[in-house]
C-alpha cells in the first residue's frame, strides 16, 4: 500500500512535465547540469527535483541545501516545495547563498574569532565605516570617496582576496590606497564584531579552508545541492557549491549560459561554461521547449545567440505557433523613436485590444528613457519606471536643477539648502542652521546671506570660507547665465560645482550612470536653446516644470512599463521594443571597448526572448544622448536577424548595420513612419477637440482643433486666447 502510494505521489509530481524536464527532475543523482533556455520552465523544473528527492529517493529535507539570489525568489521557491510535499519542507535549507553563510557563521563565529550574536552590516554602515577609516588614515575623500573605495574592496572578497593578498597585486596610487583602507576597515569589522555582506561568503570559505572538520561536517549534512541562477555566481560562490559537494558529487546546477549578463557584479560564465570539468561525469539535460514566445521570436532570438563564441548549444523552440514578424523601425532620430513607440502604444491598445500593461519597452542605459518619458507625459500615455526612477525625479536630474534654480533665483532657499553641501564642501547641517538664524534674523536669503558668513560669530572659519566661496561661484554663474544659453550654463556649473568630479572619482558602475544622466539634462538644455535661441533660464525651467510635476503623481496600476534591459531578466510581456538599437548605444560602446560583445549580445537575446506576442527593435539615424549628437549605424544585433523574420519599418535603402551581414532590400512597411511627416500622422492619436491641456507658458486651455502636419489649436484659460502649437515643439501635454 505504501509503494502504490509513493508512485502515486511520484507520478502526480511529473505529470505535465515534458521528457527533458522529467529526466531533469528523476535524474538518480550526481552532478547534473540543466542548461534551461528562457520561458523554459526551470523553476518548475527545480522545485519538482526537490520534491522528487524527498518522495521517491528519500533524501530526507534537511539534506537538501536549495540556493537561489533573491530572497524572494528563495521564499517563492519553498512555498512551491510545500505545496509539493507538505510542512515537512520547512527543514530545508532553502535560502540566498548569503543567508545560508549567515546560518553557518551563527553556528561557528567562535572559531573565527567572532562572537555568535555579530552585526552585519548594511551597505550604508560600510561606507560610513570606510570613510572613518579614511579619514583615520588621512586620505582625503574627494579624491578617494568611500563609495568608490567599498566598491573596489567588494569586488576583491568576491574574488577571496583578503587585504594582505590585495596588497600584493596593488599596480596604483589608488590601489594603494584601497589596500591600507582595506586593512584597517577589516580590522575595525573584527573589533566590533560585525561582517559585510562579502565578509558572509568569504569567511564561510576561510572557515573551510582553516578547519576541515567543519567543512566535513557540512559536506555529510547536504547531501544534494542544488543552485538556480548557477550562470550568475561569481568566485566565492562557486567556490562554497564546489567544496561543499566535491566528496558526494550530488550537485544540480539549474541556469542558463546565454542569459549571463552580470559580469560587472562578479558574475563569472566560466562557472557555467566548465561545470563539465569541474565534473566530468555530469549529466547535462538542455530544456529548449519555450512556454512563453511565439516561434518568430524564438528563432530570431537562436539567430543572435550563435553569433557568440563561448556558449553552450541550445534552440529554442515552441508549440504556440509561429507569430507575426519582429518589426524593425528605422527611424530620423530620438524623438521621432519616442513618437513612433508612442504611436504604436496608441495602436495596439485601440486596434488590438493590447492594455498598457502589457507593454513594455527596454534601453540599454537609464538615460534613453528622458525622451520617452516626455512623450509620454505629452500624450498622456501612463508609463511606469521599474528597476529605476523617473528621470526628471533622479537625485542627479534634482541635484542639476536645483543649481539652475538658485541660479535663477538666488531667494530659493529649498533648492539653496539642496546643493549648498552637494557635492561635499565642509557645510554640515550645523552651519546650515546658524547660517538660517542669521538669515532670519538679517531679513536675508540664505544665498544674501552666505556672502556675510564672516558676521556669523558661531561659524568655524574653515565654514566661513566654504559658504562665501560657494556664494561666490553662484552669483558668477547667474551672470553667466545671462547671456549664455541654458546647455552652457548647466555644463560650467556640473563641473565649476566639482559635481561631475566628484561622481567620476567614485569609480563606480552607478556613478558612471549617474553622469549619463546629467549629460542628458545638458541635451535636454540644448534641445531648448535650439527650439528657442532666445529663450530665458526662467522659461527653461519653467518648461521643465511640465514633466516634473508629472513625475509628482501617483503611477497608475495600468502603465507602460519601461526599464533598462538589465532589469528586464527574469521577467515577460506580450508586446516589447527594445529602442536605441544602434552601434555604440546597443551595443554599448564602453563594452565594445572593453571587448565584450557577447555580454551585449547575451543582453540582447534576453530582451529578445520576454516578448511573448509581438517585438520592435528601433533604431535611430542621429541620436541626442548625454548631451552629444552622434551620427550611428544600426546595431549589429539587427543584422544578424534573419530576412524572413522581420519587418521592416523603413526603406532599407536608407539602413546601414552594424557588424557584418544585413538586409538584402525590401519594401516599404504599411506601418512607416518617416522624417518629420511622422508627427501629422501621430497627433490625431492623441490630440482631439475637446482635450484638456497644459502649456508651460500659457497654463491650461482646451484644443478646438486639430490640423495636418503636426498642429493643434487651443483656447487658453487665463485670457481666452487661441493659439496655433506645432506639437513636436510646444511644451504642451495632455491635462
Amino acid at each position: 500500500m505504501t509503494d502504490i502510494s509513493k508512485d502515486t505521489e511520484t507520478a502526480a509530481l511529473l505529470e505535465g512535465l515534458n521528457e527533458p524536464q522529467r529526466r531533469a527532475v528523476t535524474s538518480p543523482g550526481g552532478p547534473l547540469l540543466v542548461l534551461a533556455g528562457a520561458g523554459s520552465g526551470k523553476t518548475r523544473v527545480l522545485t519538482h527535483r526537490v520534491a522528487f528527492l524527498i518522495t521517491a529517493q528519500g533524501v530526507r529535507p534537511h539534506e537538501i541545501l536549495a540556493i537561489t539570489f533573491t530572497n524572494k525568489a528563495a521564499s517563492e521557491m519553498k512555498e512551491r516545495i510545500e505545496t509539493l510535499v507538505g510542512p515537512i519542507a520547512r527543514t530545508m535549507w532553502v535560502s540566498t547563498f548569503h543567508a545560508a553563510c549567515a546560518r553557518i557563521l551563527r553556528r561557528e563565529a567562535p572559531v573565527l574569532g567572532y562572537r555568535q550574536n555579530f552585526t552585519i552590516y548594511d551597505a550604508g554602515d560600510q561606507v560610513r565605516l570606510i570613510k572613518k577609516c579614511l579619514a583615520e588614515l588621512d586620505f582625503d575623500v574627494k579624491r578617494f570617496p568611500p563609495k568608490g573605495v567599498h566598491a573596489v574592496i567588494s569586488s576583491a572578497k568576491n574574488r577571496l582576496l583578503d587585504a594582505e593578498a590585495f596588497a600584493e597585486m596593488v599596480d596604483s596610487f589608488f590601489d594603494d590606497t584601497v589596500a591600507r583602507t582595506y586593512e584597517l576597515y577589516q580590522k575595525k569589522l573584527f573589533a566590533n564584531n560585525a561582517m559585510d555582506f562579502d565578509d558572509l561568503l568569504m569567511r564561510t570559505v576561510d572557515l573551510f579552508h582553516r578547519f576541515p572538520e567543519r567543512l566535513d561536517h557540512y559536506r555529510h549534512s547536504f547531501r544534494h545541492i542544488l543552485v538556480d541562477e548557477y550562470q550568475d555566481t561569481n568566485h566565492a560562490q562557486y567556490s562554497l557549491v564546489n567544496m561543499l559537494g566535491s566528496e558526494h558529487r550530488n550537485v544540480c546546477v539549474v541556469g542558463d549560459d546565454d542569459q549571463s549578463i552580470y559580469s560587472w557584479r562578479g558574475a563569472d560564465i566560466r562557472n557555467i561554461l566548465d561545470f563539465e570539468k569541474d565534473y566530468p561525469e555530469a549529466e547535462v539535460i538542455k530544456l529548449e521547449q519555450n512556454y512563453r514566445s511565439t516561434q518568430t521570436i524564438l528563432s530570431a532570438a537562436n539567430h543572435v545567440i550563435t553569433n557568440n563564441r563561448d556558449r553552450k548549444s541550445k534552440e529554442l523552440w515552441t508549440a504556440l505557433g509561429q507569430g507575426n514578424p519582429v518589426r524593425i523601425a528605422e527611424l530620423e532620430d530620438e524623438h521621432t523613436e519616442a513618437r513612433f513607440v508612442a504611436g504604436e502604444v496608441s495602436s495596439l491598445e485601440h486596434e488590438e485590444d493590447f492594455h498598457h500593461g502589457d507593454i513594455a519597452v527596454f534601453y540599454r542605459v537609464n538615460a534613453q528613457s528622458r525622451v520617452l518619458e516626455d512623450t509620454f507625459v505629452r500624450y498622456g500615455i501612463p508609463y511606469r519606471v521599474v528597476g529605476g526612477t523617473r528621470f526628471y525625479e533622479r537625485a542627479e536630474i534634482k541635484d542639476g536643477l536645483a543649481y539652475l534654480l538658485v541660479i535663477d533665483n538666488p531667494a530659493d532657499s529649498v533648492s539653496f539648502a539642496r546643493i549648498v553641501n552637494t557635492p561635499k564642501r565642509g557645510i554640515g547641517t550645523a552651519t546650515v542652521m546658524a547660517l538660517t538664524r542669521f538669515a532670519d534674523a538679517e531679513g536675508l536669503s540664505l544665498m544674501e546671506a552666505a556672502a556675510r558668513a564672516g558676521e556669523i560669530a558661531d561659524l568655524r572659519p574653515a565654514a566661513v570660507h566654504a559658504l562665501t566661496a560657494f556664494s561666490r561661484q553662484m552669483t558668477e554663474l547667474a551672470v553667466t547665465a545671462a547671456t549664455s544659453p541654458v546647455a552652457g550654463t548647466l555644463e560650467e556649473t556640473l563641473t565649476g560645482c566639482g559635481y561631475i568630479e566628484a561622481l567620476q572619482s567614485e569609480r563606480t558602475v552607478e556613478a558612471e550612470g549617474r553622469i549619463e544622466n546629467l549629460m542628458e539634462l545638458v541635451g535636454v538644455a540644448e534641445e531648448y536653446d535650439r527650439r528657442a535661441p532666445q529663450g530665458s533660464l526662467s522659461e527653461f525651467l519653467q518648461e521643465i516644470s511640465l514633466y516634473t510635476d508629472m513625475d509628482k503623481l501617483a503611477e497608475p496600476s495600468e502603465a507602460v512599463t519601461l526599464m533598462t534591459l538589465h532589469n528586464a531578466k527574469g521577467l515577460e510581456f506580450p508586446v516589447v521594443f527594445i529602442i536605441g538599437a544602434e552601434e555604440g548605444v546597443f551595443p554599448h560602446s564602453r563594452s565594445l571597448e572593453e571587448q565584450n560583445l557577447e555580454e551585449e549580445r547575451r543582453l540582447c537575446y534576453v530582451g529578445m526572448t520576454r516578448a511573448m506576442q509581438r517585438l520592435y527593435f528601433t533604431h535611430a539615424s542621429t541620436r541626442n544622448l548625454y548631451g552629444a549628437r552622434s551620427y550611428n549605424m544600426a546595431s549589429r544585433f539587427i543584422a544578424e536577424l534573419p530576412d524572413e523574420l522581420v519587418k521592416v519599418e523603413a526603406p532599407r535603402s536608407r539602413a546601414r548595420y552594424g557588424g557584418s551581414g544585413g538586409f538584402a532590400g525590401a519594401d516599404l512597411g504599411a506601418g512607416a513612419h518617416e522624417g518629420s511627416g511622422e508627427v501629422g500622422q501621430v497627433v490625431p492619436e492623441f490630440f482631439h477637440e475637446g482635450d484638456r491641456v497644459v502649456h508651460a507658458v500659457f497654463g491650461k486651455g482646451v484644443v478646438i482643433g486639430v490640423e495636418a502636419g503636426g498642429t493643434v489649436a487651443v483656447r487658453f484659460d487665463l485670457d481666452s486666447s487661441e493659439r496655433k502649437l506645432m506639437v513636436e515643439y510646444a511644451p504642451l501635454r495632455k491635462a
